[in-house]
């Protein structure tokens, strides 16, 4: 898992997000504000993450409510015209999500220099979108057509907002399968939705049938629960803990993010996190 530390510089990364307010299109849009809005938005917290210590960014068009599996052109060109306006600003290293649609996710992270991509690359779900089916080998020659092999992928194995259509297969198949079959760099175990915590259990199920692959944990990860995170899995994502008061929707909060990633790096001092 050499990479992962080459990648963000350290082990037990923190990966943080930079949630995007509504896109042009997204029934929410502030359209009064405009995509400018967008990018003061957006850069404010970049600012506030960097300056807190956090180890990369993630930028994810997280205010797109009503979610949808296809995001359109409109969505992917705004994110690249917000990203492209905060590059000189940027320190860490960054990836991309666009919400649920990996194809385009991957053209995102191609366009803009993204080191990485998180998307749900597998499976068959019952979903708040509808049945929502994934076509990974489409996606991965997709990637390899458009010049993005660069790209670290980390595939989401336990969405959120979805239930899983495979009923036979434990979560330790799907994990080695997709490791096996879907050329996955990283996996990522989640909570039912946004913000809501992983099952602890889970991470470690996953984590022990893919000896050599990073495993992350990829919601709900607060103050008051890292360590045991950290104890199991190769680093988080963290969202709605570094917003003020800890609700995904509101601005980042730097005294929050400086706290926790105080504790984050006592964390990585104790070998028993090695």
């Amino acid at each position: 898992m050499t990479w992962l530390k080459d990648l963000f510089g350290t082990e037990k990364p923190i990966i943080a997000m930079a949630h995007f307010p509504p896109l042009p299109g997204s029934p929410l849009y502030d359209e009064n504000g405009g995509v400018r809005r967008l990018v003061d938005s957006v850069g404010a917290d970049v600012e506030r993450l960097q300056k807190a210590g956090v180890d990369a960014i993630m930028f994810c068009n997280e205010g797109d409510r009503p979610y949808s599996v296809s995001a359109g052109p409109e969505t992917v060109a705004t994110m690249a015209f917000v990203i492209g306006n905060l590059q000189s600003a940027l320190k860490v290293p960054f990836g991309v999500d666009v919400l649920w649609d990996p194809r385009s996710a991957i053209s995102l992270g191609t366009g803009t220099g993204a080191r990485f991509v998180r998307e749900v690359f597998t499976g068959v779900y019952s979903s708040d979108m509808g049945l929502w089916s994934t076509d990974c080998a489409a996606v991965l020659r997709h990637r390899r057509l458009i010049g993005g092999s660069q790209l670290r992928l980390f595939y989401n194995i336990v969405p959120e907002f979805a239930s899983d259509l495979d009923t036979r297969r434990s979560i330790e198949m799907v994990a080695r399968s997709v490791v096996f079959s879907s050329l996955a760099d990283a996996l990522l175990v989640s909570g039912p939705m946004a913000s809501a915590e992983a099952d602890l259990e889970i991470l470690k199920r996953v984590k022990s049938a893919v000896p050599g692959v990073p495993v992350l944990c990829n919601t709900g990860v607060r103050l008051d629960n890292v360590e045991k995170v950290l104890a199991v899995g190769d680093g988080a994502v963290v969202g709605s803990h570094f917003k003020e008061e800890g609700v995904i929707w509101n601005p980042v909060s730097e005294s929050r993010v400086v706290t926790f990633m105080e504790l984050v790096r006592h964390i990585r001092e104790k070998p028993c996190t090695r």
